[in-house]
């Protein structure tokens, strides 16, 4: 067989072994795990992986570049960078509005950025490492996001930036943000993660800050197994991100690349002599944050069915709250108005009045085999980690100390089937019809 021909080969045995051992073996209620989240990969998955690891793919290259240009594409975005996962997104995120190429306009220590209480920590960890000063605002029970109200009311004299999620894939109040933003002069930093494919007011969510950020982990609308990215069309910002995420570095060659300016020995930065090696000038302090070919080429190959499981999540979560409506003593989750969400998860809170607690239906529904998750870290503020840490707190956090006592959600995920979406509806209902009659 010709050297040429063994690839096929190979990737033909792959698809034949992914159809092998992919083999649906059923649903089988109370024995068949139901997760809330994982990732929903193909026969085209396996092969994309494979594919790059015979071209020994092993560091950032041409399937990362590629996925960086249709990712910032669909958002319609100027600029996309890959990072490792969606945490180091958000730290490149915001500590690129630290940068001295800002000038007069960077963050400094002990400014403050306004963020959610009832959050996931990586949104409010790059603040702290920062030395800046998170501002805590409530959410509401329903939305699980804050207001544009809220927001407005948090901002002080050192107030100079914003930085939320979409909860659980439902929109912010985007548009009344971003404009605030600009109102008072804020950055807008918008956590994606949860939310790829998700509209408000017919416009993407990523696409509203000066800077937005996604998650490619398994639990995620894409995955790449690990993986995030930085987006934005401000390209002055993309660069100091680039920087940032490759070392801190200020050549922008690829690895493996020189002399792309051609100037590679004609630069004077800093105290260095002139001529110095470009590729060995540092204008950040920086980190290797970057993905590899291996994660981008899965990517690209689940980028092709975003649509798909967009409108899976949309048709699962419909499908659980319609099954649910009547249900007493269990506050349902409401979409934003005016928004189109892209479900991450269907959150649940128990009422105060109800006659059991979260930890009971909790119970139940994992004895049954249904995965459950709280809603993060549910008030921030009560973790050891951040007890002692410098922040300020916005009027109360009445919601979020609800949300850390009495919600948890269920999955939507594509790999869900109706039988188990089902399962699950009929499960909570069985379980208040025990212990409330039916009837409040």
């Amino acid at each position: 067989m010709e050297t040429s021909e063994r690839p096929a080969q190979i990737l033909e045995s792959v698809r034949a072994y992914h159809r092998e051992v992919d083999r649906d073996s059923g649903f089988v209620p109370g024995e068949t795990e139901i997760w809330t989240s994982g990732a929903v990969l193909t026969e085209d998955d396996r092969a994309a992986l494979v594919e790059a690891a015979l071209d020994m793919r092993i560091a950032a290259g041409p399937h990362s570049r590629r996925f960086e240009s249709a990712f910032a594409r669909y958002l319609g975005l100027r600029k996309a960078h890959l990072t490792n996962s969606g945490s180091s997104a958000n730290l490149l995120a915001l500590s690129a509005f630290t940068s001295h190429l800002l000038g007069d306009e960077r963050l400094l220590p002990g400014d403050e950025v306004i963020t959610a209480a009832a959050s996931f920590p990586t949104t409010v960890n790059p603040v702290l490492q920062n030395g800046l000063v998170p501002v805590f605002v409530d959410v509401e029970i329903g939305t699980y996001n804050t207001t544009v109200d809220q927001i407005a009311q948090a901002i002080g004299p050192r107030t100079r930036a914003i930085m939320l999620a979409h909860s659980l894939g439902n929109p912010l109040e985007s548009t009344e943000i971003e404009q605030l933003a600009a109102d008072r002069g804020l950055f807008f930093i918008e956590d994606n993660c949860d939310a790829v494919g998700s509209t408000y007011d017919g416009r993407l969510t990523g696409t509203f800050g000066d800077v937005s950020t996604v998650s490619f982990y398994p639990a995620h609308h894409l995955t790449m197994g690990e993986g995030g990215c930085v987006l934005t069309s401000n390209l002055p910002l993309a660069r100091i991100v680039e920087s940032m995420r490759d070392w801190g570095r200020d050549c922008w060659c690829d690895p493996g690349q020189s002399d792309a300016c051609f100037r590679r020995f004609g630069f004077q930065m800093g105290n260095l002599p002139a001529g110095y090696d470009h590729k060995y000038t540092y204008s950040h302090v920086g980190y290797n944050l970057k993905n590899t070919d291996l994660q981008a080429a899965l990517g690209l190959s689940q980028l092709t069915r975003l649509d798909e499981f967009v409108a899976a999540r949309r048709r699962n979560w419909s499908r659980l709250r319609e099954a649910l409506e009547d249900v007493p003593w269990l506050r349902l989750p409401e979409a934003t108005e005016r928004s189109e969400p892209s479900w991450f998860g269907f959150v649940l809170t128990v009422d105060p009045d109800a006659p059991f607690d979260r930890a009971a239906l909790v119970s139940f529904l994992e004895a049954r085999k249904i995965g459950t998750r709280l809603l993060f870290a549910g008030n921030l503020t009560r973790h050891p980690a951040y007890i002692d840490r410098p922040h300020r707190i916005s009027g109360t956090l009445a919601n979020s100390d609800v949300i850390t006592d009495r919600s948890f959600w269920v999955g939507v995920y594509p790999g869900l089937t109706e039988e188990m979406i089902d399962y699950v509806a009929s499960s909570i209902i069985e379980f208040v019809k025990k212990h409330a009659g039916g009837t409040r």
